[in-house]
């Protein structure tokens, strides 16, 4: 590409990120990082009726644990800010009167309850109001009345609203780089309101100046805005401003049903949908996050990634590098992405496999009050032992308790399989060669108790699984001859003489 690429996320700070916000921005920030280009962050705060405190810090949070910040913006190499909307307000009333003298948008005073009006009587005859260049005429604007009569309102302190003046009997012919050639006629579209006589310009103006003076190449944004693509296209072209290109990513789906994925169907299903934990300022309601929830960013990037997008091979396991280098626009599919809650555990499961066993142990020790006083060595020894069969964290007590405290129970199932007449004696037997070993070793454990199975014709289940359900109160866990390495001569023999005892 000749042209610096540009891009930018834009969200507005009303609540917590949406994890398809999440995958806007992540797709804006493999699309800059593959051209070297800049990934821009911008807040769309122009509604201040919506604006929920603290929604801006937790976008950028969001944005910083999933690793994937933005290069400009608030705080940032502030090259074209401000980068609030509401800080940049005082540019947008010169370019909504640039648009009244060229003709390409007009003063229109009609009171809301003239527009409830029409709106009614349109609905009482089976029709839909559309305020265009059917009806303009006969409604309150600066293209039905006189100049002394617009003029005479402005000076009195009317309200007005600036509306785009939408061309008749016309085709468009918009290009997207998802959607291919979209044609429009524009006979069908309303006049939309790009300014408000409070000084605060609509979405559509402020988005669109905004991307121009930003110098924004590529528009990268949600399905939802697909609708307004046309407004845009035109108001490029009312300004002799060269248009960006555009691309409309696929909605994300529910798991089930239809319709796009909401904030009801994780709390239905148990699943976040936000990337971090959120705390409404007004209700306090608390809100779950994949962060807190126990997920590696990773995993979330690797799997929404795969939302609307692939890379064409049978690969799955993506690192951000590879995203980067395999991420292509045009291989983003049209149709809606299935969000799939079980597919983002398998992803976790696998970048759980690929964590340093220190930091697991750090992370798990922090979770658990019991693990206070042991040493992190010994704790990491134990995480890479359980690691492989673990998705979170949060699995890894249940998985390995035992490592740390002598069971209290035994699983009652397991102890009438596994004890029977003569186990006593077996495990006696186990005792004193347990306690005639020197080199306390997992090795020669294995070695010293095996040869004494093979040479007595015992078998092994009649001792090893009597053996196992001593140690770990279940008949699971790792290796039996690594427990008793792990735990000690002193503990395993413990362990074996309060089973005996006990069952």
């Amino acid at each position: 590409m000749t042209q610096k690429v540009r891009v930018r996320f834009a969200p507005s700070p009303t609540g917590p990120l949406h994890i398809g916000g999440v995958r806007t921005a992540l797709f804006n920030y493999l699309f800059a990082k593959k051209y070297n280009g800049t990934f821009v962050l911008r807040i769309e705060d122009t509604d201040q009726n919506r604006y929920v405190e603290g929604a801006e810090q937790y976008i950028i949070d969001a944005l910083n644990w999933c690793g994937i910040p933005f290069d400009e913006g608030i705080n940032k190499n502030e090259t074209f800010g401000p980068y609030r909307q509401s800080e940049r307000k005082h540019l947008y009333k010169q370019y909504a009167d640039e648009l009244i003298a060229s003709g390409n948008a007009y003063y229109a005073f009609d009171s809301s309850e003239d527009l409830d009006f029409h709106r009614n009587d349109h609905e009482a005859n089976g029709k839909t109001f559309i305020y265009n260049w059917h009806n303009r005429l006969k409604l309150s604007n600066s293209l039905s009345l006189s100049a002394e009569e617009v003029k005479a309102k402005l000076d009195a302190g009317n309200d007005y609203v600036i509306r785009f003046k939408s061309p008749q009997d016309e085709t468009l012919h918009l290009k997207d780089i998802i959607r291919g050639d979209i044609k429009i006629d524009t006979n069908v579209l309303d006049d939309k309101v790009l300014f408000k006589s409070d000084g605060m310009p609509t979405y559509h103006l402020a988005n669109i100046v905004d991307d121009h003076l930003m110098e924004i190449t590529h528009v990268i944004r949600g399905e939802e805005w697909l609708p307004s693509l046309a407004l845009h296209y035109q108001l490029y072209k009312a300004f002799g401003w060269e248009s960006p290109e555009f691309a409309h990513l696929p909605l994300i789906l529910k798991p089930t049903g239809k319709g796009k994925l909401s904030k009801r169907d994780g709390d239905k299903l148990g699943f976040p949908v936000f990337p971090l934990q959120w705390t409404d300022p007004v209700s306090e309601e608390v809100s779950r996050g994949y962060k807190q929830d126990g997920y590696f960013p990773e995993a979330m990037i690797n799997f929404l990634a795969f939302l609307g997008w692939n890379p064409g091979t049978e690969q799955e396991i993506f690192n951000l590098d590879e995203l980067i280098n395999a991420f292509d626009l045009e291989r983003v599919n049209k149709s809606g992405a299935r969000f799939d809650p079980d597919k983002i555990k398998w992803f976790n499961h696998h970048y759980m496999q690929e964590q340093n066993n220190d930091d697991l142990a750090e992370a798990f020790k922090n979770k658990h009050s019991e693990l206070a006083d042991i040493d992190v060595n010994y704790i990491a020894l134990v995480v890479g032992m359980i690691k492989e069969r673990a998705t979170f964290i949060s699995d890894f007590w249940d998985m390995s308790a035992y490592f740390f405290t002598a069971p209290t129970s035994y699983d009652e199932k397991a102890s009438k399989k596994a004890f029977k007449e003569g186990t006593k004696d077996l495990l006696l037997e186990v005792v004193t060669i347990i306690n005639s070993i020197e080199d306390f070793s997992a090795e020669t454990l294995q070695n010293e108790i095996k040869t004494w199975i093979t040479t007595n014709n015992i078998g092994f289940g009649p001792v090893m699984m009597p053996l196992r359900l001593a140690l770990v109160g279940a008949l699971q866990g790792p290796d039996v001859f690594d427990i008793m390495f792990m735990i000690g001569k002193t503990e395993s023999v413990k362990r074996i003489e309060k089973a005996i005892s006990t069952l």
